[in-house]
């Protein structure tokens, strides 16, 4: 029986977030919410999870989560990768989501980390004869990266479908993430852009790359092994409602140099500006036109400004 809330709970600001999390169908203090290490998700990574962001509204004293079903939908659709269930709906998680959320009684902005994990305590890695099940927790959250970011191309090549999808957020992939971004931490940069294996333009470490060439949006397609971001089919919405062409085809590595602009996007980027790849400037060196009026139009419609998407908002206090 999954435990409810049916009112928001205040508490006070100078509290410690997290307080709590979900996990075994009930909500738990955080210091509780433990995983067998025997599981298989602590040996072998098999688990899937997604990321999704609620920002504050001061004026409105509500905190607005971003496309929450999509998200969720994901999720579960990495479930399927792994020939899988568990017995949530989106609707059901969503109420979970939300209740947490009030619990914790955030007036700021904060992220958002539900899984689906392989709890099953066995030491031979598979998918069948195992069970899969759901947990959740939140943090307070502003900036996941700069918004102008100086990135190199990471000697690390791009997982690719038949090696691990890249479409679902699987947990155990993310190390392919860990590699680059400390490469590129280590070699003094801020992000990695990586590659997939024919040498074309993928991603960021953990995020969805754009470039602007002649006032065109361009943008890697799903089958050169990116995430299906989200945030990706936001921006790609917003830049045609705002007169923005955009095209989806393969980008070549030096195609980075010659770009106009170079922007990250995601649940943790947002929409952030690439200033600098392997000490070459992009464009002006800051923030380009075609990147401001996508991040401004992002931002204005996260807090709940712009009511034409407010369908992409989901309040949590009632």
């Amino acid at each position: 029986m999954v435990q409810t809330m049916q009112t928001p709970v205040q508490v006070q600001q100078d509290k410690k977030h997290p307080q709590w999390a979900f996990l075994e169908g009930k909500f738990v203090p955080i210091e509780d919410a433990k995983i067998s290490i025997m599981s298989q998700v602590v040996n072998y990574g098999i688990g899937a999870f997604g990321g999704l962001r609620g920002y504050w509204n001061e004026d409105k004293q509500q905190i607005y989560v971003f496309r929450i079903q999509d998200h969720l939908r994901r999720m579960l659709n990495s479930l399927k990768l792994f020939a899988n269930t568990i017995s949530f709906s989106t609707d059901d998680l969503q109420k979970i989501i939300l209740d947490l959320l009030r619990r914790e009684g955030y007036h700021e902005d904060v992220y958002i980390r539900p899984l689906v994990y392989n709890a099953t305590e066995d030491i031979t890695p598979r998918l069948y004869d195992v069970e899969f099940r759901f947990a959740c927790f939140t943090r307070p959250l502003g900036n996941y990266i700069s918004l102008d970011v100086r990135a190199c191309t990471s000697s690390w090549r791009r997982i690719e479908d038949n090696v691990l999808p890249s479409r679902g957020k699987i947990t155990g992939g993310y190390i392919n993430s860990a590699f680059a971004k400390s490469e590129a931490h280590w070699n003094g940069y801020d992000e990695a852009i990586v590659l997939n294996q024919d040498g074309h333009v993928a991603e960021g470490s953990a995020m969805n790359l754009f470039i602007v060439r002649h006032g065109k949006l361009i943008t890697p397609p799903v089958s050169d092994n990116i995430l299906e971001g989200i945030t990706r089919g936001s921006v790609l919405q917003l830049a045609h409602d705002l007169g923005v062409e955009t095209v989806e085809r393969s980008i070549d590595r030096t195609e980075l140099y010659v770009a106009d602009e170079v922007l990250f996007c995601g649940t943790g980027a947002q929409v952030a500006a690439v200033t600098e790849i392997d000490h070459r400037k992009v464009g002006t060196g800051k923030m380009g036109p075609v990147g401001q009026k996508l991040q401004d139009a992002y931002f204005s419609i996260v807090r709940g400004k712009n009511a034409k998407y407010a369908d992409w908002l989901t309040p949590v206090y009632s």
